[in-house]
């Protein structure tokens, strides 16, 4: 069981900071297996921000949960720049969240390739009032549930960043 404990203080301040500026988050996960929304969660006042969690692990749940094309699949793969920027944008549209992570990756620690290594991880963000964007981090292989806590703490570290960047646009 992977330990949430060293990611709690982020988690805390995206409660605050998106409580503060009415934002509501959901995630899309694959290769994380729903550590965003179990951390998220985890916190008390999270019900007036976290609004739903998707796990997403196989191809079938993307298409089905998400919207995912079988064609974006077929092409790229699941672990894509274009499956990651699908799955939020569909954790989106079928959320009344403001805000979607979306998080697809191979934790390892098989599944890798010389193309598509272990750690491998992509992330994208899809807001309301910003265009979706995609990161990509390939982790150290340091085992299964390091590269999922790393994966956890980068995914969060972008809706703090979105949250930030969405509450500015809303200023008058």
């Amino acid at each position: 069981m992977t330990d949430l404990t060293p990611l709690h203080p982020i988690a805390r301040t995206i409660l605050q900071d998106a409580r503060q500026a009415g934002l509501m988050v959901a995630a899309a996960e694959s290769c994380t297996g729903g550590l965003v929304s179990a951390l998220l969660t985890e916190l008390d006042g999270s019900s007036a921000v976290f609004e739903r969690g998707f796990i997403t692990y196989s191809n079938e749940a993307k298409m089905e949960l998400l919207g995912v094309t079988q064609k974006t699949l077929e092409t790229y793969g699941a672990v894509s720049e274009p499956t990651a920027r699908a799955m939020a944008q569909g954790a989106l549209e079928r959320s009344h969240a403001d805000i979607a992570v979306s998080i697809t990756g191979i934790a390892g620690p098989g599944g890798g390739s010389a193309d598509k290594p272990v750690g491998l991880v992509h992330f994208a963000i899809a807001a309301r009032k910003l265009d979706t964007t995609h990161h990509v981090m390939t982790f150290k292989d340091t085992g299964r549930s390091a590269i999922r806590l790393a994966a956890t703490a980068y995914a969060l570290q972008l809706v703090s960043n979105t949250i930030y960047s969405v509450g500015v646009m809303s200023i008058p």
